[in-house]
């Protein structure tokens, strides 16, 4: 079986706390819970600091701080109708799937805000990495109506896991 996530870590954090096998599965179930064969699709993950995903966020968003994670999808899948899902992807072959596009995700932003949630780390950055998938899928939580579909997917995503309601 091949790897859905690739992963790449430039802060030895991430490396240390695993996080390339708990990426995958959380990748995995968020495909699956939408119908979509990991198998026909790949997307990069790179676990950094807090410094470099402040430069990203400054770049791409034009917001100079760091955040928990950022997502660039590979191309637009965003939904025409608010409060409705995004036309989904349409799957590669296993031996050279779509690829939906790159994750960040900031190990600093990231523990503190695990800690201060009382949450564990691991449950923590699952669900950042579902949330991320989500957005590699076009959806988004800028208006009300598509933050409830985008939460209810994750809350079931979640569970499937064995992950508490985030929200």
């Amino acid at each position: 079986m091949d790897d859905l996530v690739d992963t790449i870590i430039e802060d030895p954090r991430w490396e240390d706390f695993g996080l390339a096998a708990l990426a995958e599965p959380a990748a995995r179930a968020a495909l699956g819970a939408l119908g979509l064969p990991p198998a026909g699709f790949s997307l990069a993950l790179m676990g950094c600091d807090d410094a470099r995903i402040a430069v990203l966020n400054a770049d791409f968003r034009g917001k100079p701080q760091p955040t928990n994670v950022l997502s660039w999808p590979s191309e637009e899948r965003g939904a025409e109708v608010i409060g409705a899902a995004p036309d989904l992807p349409e799957p590669g072959p296993e031996d050279d799937p779509a690829f939906l596009g790159d994750i960040a995700i900031a190990w600093e932003t990231c523990a503190a805000e695990a800690r201060a949630q009382s949450k564990t780390m691991a449950d923590h950055v699952t669900h950042l990495v579902v949330h991320a998938v989500l957005h590699l899928l076009g959806y988004d939580h800028i208006e009300a109506e598509d933050a409830a579909v985008m939460e209810a997917l994750e809350v079931r995503i979640l569970a499937s896991l064995g992950v508490s309601d985030p929200y």
